[in-house]
């Protein structure tokens, strides 16, 4: 189964990195501290553009590259969105979410290229076509590579996730159930958990599946739960993460497996 809201001006006192966690910042704001957002965004201005440059491959102009104003969309997106449970540090869902929203605006730019009709862009000459034709081509290869090198960094990162439970990724290939009821009803489990706060709270705290607490509702025994603790763990840990591939192949496999059944 697993094969330019900056609000006040610059000139804000920016939070002194040292003092306080970027963690920690992000809690007071989302706890409505609402003063420090724009200060903590100034501070982190380079990171943002390091993280841009770093995806664009060359340098970004803030003043100039519209890649910027995405990337700070994004960051602020991140500031709103994280969840200090789901095991990962502010700094790297941020660069997760910058780069999600720059893979959505060159996806948005292949899909405009596309849609234009050859008589707006045609030039005279063959040679001026076959340019255009190739430029869309250079573009969806691009994009492709994009969300290949996507996909390799949500499963590293997850990969990580897993490893503070002393799960390797490898490992899923193994403790994946053979039969197409019981993953269904593994899916149904690690669905009801992480809609559980209490429970949730105690698989992060532990780094172990509650058992107990499960059994009264899981409807199979003890056996069943320890025989798939590291797959039920991984299929929650996906589903309460940033982990839009993985979440989106284990909706489809489902879907495939409901119809075939």
């Amino acid at each position: 189964m697993f094969r330019r809201w900056l609000g006040k001006s610059h000139k804000d006192k920016a939070p002194e990195r040292g003092k306080e966690t970027p963690e920690v910042l992000v809690a007071r704001i989302a706890k409505g501290e609402e003063e420090l957002l724009s200060p903590f965004i100034a501070a982190y201005e380079p990171f943002i553009i390091k993280a841009t440059s770093r995806f664009c491959k060359r340098y970004i102009d803030p003043a100039h590259d519209d890649e910027y104003s995405i990337a700070l969309n994004g960051f602020h997106e991140a500031i709103r969105q994280y969840d200090p449970t789901a095991g990962k540090s502010f700094i790297g869902f941020a660069e997760t979410v910058i780069r999600r929203r720059l893979i959505d605006h060159i996806r948005k730019e292949q899909r405009h290229a596309a849609s234009v009709p050859y008589s707006a862009i045609e030039q005279p000459g063959e040679e001026g076509r076959l340019s255009r034709i190739e430029q869309q081509q250079s573009m969806r290869h691009y994009a492709a590579e994009l969300q290949s090198d996507e996909r390799r960094q949500e499963i590293e990162e997850f990969s990580g996730h897993l490893r503070r439970f002393g799960i390797t990724f490898a490992e899923l290939v193994e403790v994946s159930p053979k039969h197409i009821d019981s993953r269904q009803k593994m899916q149904q489990i690690a669905s009801d958990i992480a809609e559980n706060e209490a429970l949730l709270e105690q698989l992060q705290h532990k780094k172990q599946l509650p058992i107990k607490e499960i059994l009264p509702f899981a409807g199979v025994t003890r056996k069943t739960l320890e025989r798939n603790r590291k797959f039920l763990i991984a299929l929650v840990l996906i589903r309460i993460g940033a982990y839009p591939h993985l979440q989106a192949y284990l909706t489809e496999k489902a879907q495939q497996e409901k119809g075939g059944e």
